[in-house]
Order: structure tokens, then sequence, then C-alpha cells
């Protein structure tokens, strides 16, 4: 094959050390951001604060929807369906008191015969306070396990006995659960050359110190799937005939109770409607996660990058001071570095435009931030005076195109970064949903879409609540046309149960 030459046009484009720069720091969270800047401050001598960066300890409060304890007690997590159907006639009020207290012999046995403890006198599975919230326990109060580890230390316990629940608490979930069997944490404790007495020495012993720990508070803990801490809960409850049909339904009927089987559950437990629900409202009461109110908030705060605020008939967006950082040039190094001669291409020189750089870009991300969020802000004025069930349908290419931007970049502007309303605070990527076609011929967005169907859910009937299909047509009779199927997923979506699991007793 003869040699030849060619040559050949192309373009392509050079992202320049300075453009990567800029577009990582777009990405980037605000604590990302920081932690940026920080690294920075230590690697670059031309780079330096004006003042002490400001700190992020007390971010605005994120309001959330907690999950209702119905959604857990609906589940047929932790049941055991090899254990047979309990026969109504086989239980008078008395047995049921008998079997549901544990004076049957069950797995159970014992719990109620330990001492009691220093504080875990609770007479009920929400220890007794009727006003808590969860998310105003102590931000910054003890863990579960120190918790735990406190009331032991007031116990007289032998040293095996203590190591024992040492153990058990450190095998517990943030739930409260016990993530391993005791098999398994047996085995993890002996040597692999450990002959069966001493395996179940072992297991004997951690099957006591599970006792101790599930007497300990908050009651529950220490349960090795949810039916055993419903019933730890419901037995450290005053006994009476309701009692004793809640631990009957947790231990063997969950799964009926889950689907809200009413007709089967008093055929199953012998009890009329009067005692069914008392036994149901003593399960409703139970906490199925014991470790929930000792759970860390500090990973679901988030720090807003711009505010909105009211501008007399419109809404402006201004970025949150604390969040920016306030860098400069140091002018001692940088005049030292112009009065030589010839160093141009030193590496001194190359670390004062590096730090040039940055400053430049920290800046340009802040302002991208600030026309994305105006424009977005712009777009969505319904949503700032009626709420998300005046969403607009938004997609990025429409900022996009407004600003003169490409499509990635908005993506990047709006992931992770987030904006104090008077209605909340929002990630940006908020703001952005699909439309659904109406009978006007224009779009609904998908987000008020999704807050209509939970106003409509919130006004039904508790006795006939409405299911996908009645939503669907409520949903056309205002002009939206709205696939079942759709209903259904932004139902999902919102966690709202379907409609047989809210129908009430």
């Amino acid at each position: 094959m003869k040699p030849s030459l060619q040559v050949r046009l192309s373009q392509h484009l050079a992202l320049t050390p300075q453009l990567q720069q800029s577009i990582r720091l777009l990405q980037l969270s605000t604590l990302e951001l920081h932690q940026e800047v920080e690294q920075m401050l230590e690697q670059n001598p031309f780079l330096e604060a004006e003042e002490e960066p400001p700190t992020i300890d007390e971010p605005p409060p994120v309001e959330y929807a907690a999950p209702q304890r119905d959604e857990y007690v609906a589940s047929d997590e932790g049941r055991d369906d090899t254990q047979a159907p309990v026969d109504a006639a086989e239980f008078g009020t008395t047995e049921r008191e008998d079997w549901a207290n544990g004076t049957e012999g069950d797995d159970f046995d014992g719990v109620r015969e330990l001492p009691s403890l220093n504080g875990s006198g609770s007479a009920s599975g929400s220890g007794g306070d009727d006003d808590f919230e969860p998310q105003e326990r102590n931000a910054h109060g003890p863990t579960l396990a120190e918790h735990l580890m406190q009331q032991l230390a007031g116990m007289r316990l032998a040293p095996e006995e203590r190591a024992a629940i040492h153990v058990l608490i450190e095998s517990l979930n943030e739930d409260g659960y016990l993530a391993d069997s005791l098999e398994d944490i047996a085995a993890g404790l002996l040597a692999d050359e450990a002959d069966d007495d001493q395996r179940e020495l072992m297991q004997e012993r951690l099957q006591v110190a599970l006792k101790w720990l599930q007497s300990l508070e908050p009651v529950g803990v220490g349960a090795r799937n949810l039916p055993e801490c419903l019933m730890l809960q419901l037995r450290a409850s005053s006994r009476c005939e309701a009692q004793a049909v809640a631990i009957i339904i947790c231990k063997l009927h969950l799964d009926l109770l889950a689907r809200r089987d009413f007709k089967k559950l008093a055929a199953a437990t012998g009890a009329d409607d009067d005692l069914l629900k008392a036994a149901h409202a003593l399960i409703v009461h139970c906490e199925p996660k014991p470790g929930r109110p000792f759970g860390r908030s500090e990973g679901a705060a988030v720090v807003p990058d711009v505010i909105v605020q009211k501008a007399g008939r419109n809404w402006r967006v201004v970025l949150n001071p604390d969040v920016m950082p306030k860098l400069r040039i140091n002018d001692l190094y940088a005049q030292a570095i112009k009065g030589g001669r010839g160093n141009s291409g030193s590496p001194l020189a190359a670390r004062l435009q590096e730090a040039r750089w940055f400053v430049k870009n920290v800046q340009q991300r802040f302002d991208t931030i600030a026309r994305v969020s105006q424009a977005i802000v712009e777009r969505q004025k319904g949503f700032f005076t009626h709420g998300e069930i005046a969403m607009r349908p938004l997609v990025l290419r429409e900022i996009a195109d407004e600003l003169g931007l490409h499509e990635s970049t908005i993506s990047r502007v709006t992931t992770a970064k987030y904006m104090a309303t008077p209605l909340g605070t929002f990630e940006l990527k908020y703001f952005f949903g699909s439309g659904l076609a109406t009978e006007a011929g224009g779009n609904a967005s998908s987000t008020a879409v999704r807050a209509l169907i939970k106003q409509l859910v919130s006004q039904e009937s508790a006795e006939k609540p409405l299911s996908d299909n009645q939503l669907s047509e409520m949903l056309g009779e205002q002009g939206i046309t709205v696939a079942r199927r759709t209903v259904a997923k932004y139902r999902e979506a919102l966690k709202i149960a379907p409609a047989n699991l809210r129908r009430a007793l």
C-alpha cells in the first residue's frame, strides 16, 4: 500500500483546566463546596479568607411528613406463616388474657418476671409521654446504644451477663431491632473449633441477656421482628381483654390486620366489633420502631443556597450570604510575584493564576445559581401564592433556552441546591415536572396533580375511601385526563395506601 498525506478539518471542544474547575464547582453541594474551599485555602498560599468561614450548625428546619404508624402496623414484616390459625372457640376471656400475657409458656415467657429497672417502668410503647414528638428528641442527645448503656450502669449484673448484653446492644439496628439471630451472634463470638456444648452455652447466655435487654426502655427494643416488638409493648400495658386480643392479633394474625380483613379477625379471635376496635387502638398506639426517637436528624438537614422574598407583587431571589465563602487574593504575595521579572512561567505564578481562577469560578457558580433560581421563580409564581396545587409544568429546556445555557448546566445547578421559600425549603429540581393534558388544551403539572390527589384523599370518607378509578374520574371532572395507573403511581409516590387499607374499622 502506497503511503500518502491527507488534510482533514474537524471541530472539537477542548475543556481547559479553568472550565473543568468551573463545571465541577457548579455541581457541588453547599457542604461539598465548603470542603473544597477549605482544601484550596490549605494548598494555595495566594488564597485567603476575608473572615472566618460561616458555620452552618443551625440550618433552617426542613419540614417533612413523618409516616403514620398504621403504615408499619399494616405490613407482613416478621410474620411467621408456619403458625396455625387460632380457633376462636378455644379462647374465652380468661384464656385469652392468660395466653396473651405469656402465662401459657410461649417464647416470651419470663420477661415480666425480670426485676424492675431504673427508668424502665413505662406502661406504654410511647414511653408514657403523650406529648412526645420523635423529631423533637434531643438532636444532640444520647444515641439508642448510649441510652441503654446508661440504664445498665445502675444494674447489678455478673460480668459475663453485662458483656452479653453489650454484645446484643451492638447488634441492634437503628430501629432498635436485633439485626442478627442469636445463633449467628453466638457463632461470631466463639472460635471455629468450639464444640456443640460451648455453642449451646453461649446461646443460652445470650437468651438470658436478650430478656434483660427487652426489659429496658424504650419498650420493644431488642425485638427480632415486628410482631415481637408490638407484643413486648402490649404486654407492658394494663391487662384487659382488648390487650389479650391485640397480642393474639400481633402474634398470629398481623397479615389480616394489614389487609383490614376485620371479618376474618373477628372469626379468628372470637372478638366482637367493639373489642376489635379497642385492640386495634392499642396496636396503633405502639411504636413499630423503638429506636426511631434516638435517630440523628443531621443527615436530613439542608442549607438553602437561595432565599425567595416578596417584592411588591413579585418575588425575588437573593443568595444566602451564610453559604457564600468570602475569598480574596493575598496582595502581599501577589505584588511580590508581579514585581519579579521573568517569573511568568514559574510555579508560584501558576499558583497565583490558580487562585484567581478559583475565586472567579466560585463567584460564577453563585451567579449562575441565582440566575437559574430567579428564572424558576418567574415561571412558578402561582406556587408561591397558592401552593403546590398551582405548580405549572416546567422542563430543563425552558430555563436553558431562556438563559442561553445548556440543559446539562441547568441539571447541575438544580441538583443538591436548595431554595428557602415561605412555604418551606425545596430542592431546585422540585419545581420541574412533566405536564398532563387538560380538556382546555393546556397542561397541568404532575406536581399539581399529586397535590390534588392528596387533597381529595384527605377529604374522603373514612368508611368509603376513594379508589384509584374514582380518583381518576374526579380528576377528569376537573378537566385533567389521568389514567388509573397514573393515579396509582402518584398515590404510591405520596405514600398513600390503597383504598382497602385506608378503610376505617
